[in-house]
């Protein structure tokens, strides 16, 4: 797992070819997802604490739920519109294998000032190589599927917030 967290950070597609076709990286792919969602949980717990009038505990757990959350929306938006409109082939789990992955340069938040920001950059890169690896895509397409999937992920979230 280690030499995968390297690839990843190096934006090696090669690192990414071999976690999409390992259906045994699913499981490393969530410890991923869960480590840069507990860094999530102690960031949210801390605003909640104080800088909001929140409970620690709340923002925690909204923190590392919505972080879990995001990765399975996210892998499933970038499956259905990169092999539906743009004619990827993957499959839900490889998605989720590359897509959890994509999350470890977020576990850079824990450098004081500027390492959430370079982290959230970082990710963006690393999710670019791994749907366009996970899908087989161009660059072209990647960027496409990567945009319909935001602005879908974007009319989602204003809906179940007014409804919510």
């Amino acid at each position: 797992m280690r030499e995968r967290l390297i690839g990843v950070f190096k934006l090696d597609a090669a690192t990414f070819e071999a976690i999409e076709h390992d259906e045994g990286a699913t499981g490393q792919a969530a410890l991923v997802v869960l480590a840069a969602a507990i860094l999530s949980g102690v960031g949210t717990a801390f605003a909640s604490e104080y800088l909001a009038e929140g409970s620690a505990l709340g923002g925690f757990l909204s923190g590392v739920v919505s972080t879990f959350t995001g990765w399975v929306i996210w892998s499933f938006l970038t499956y259905f519109i990169g092999t539906r409109l743009f004619g990827g082939e993957a499959d839900l789990g490889e998605m989720l294998r590359v897509i959890g992955f994509a999350y470890a340069p977020q576990l850079l938040g824990v450098i004081p000032c500027f390492g959430r920001l370079v982290g959230a950059l970082w990710t963006l890169a690393a999710a670019f190589v791994a749907i366009r690896q996970g899908l087989d895509l161009s660059n072209g397409k990647t960027a496409l599927t990567i945009l319909v999937g935001f602005v879908v992920y974007v009319a989602v979230s204003v809906v179940l917030d007014a409804l919510f």
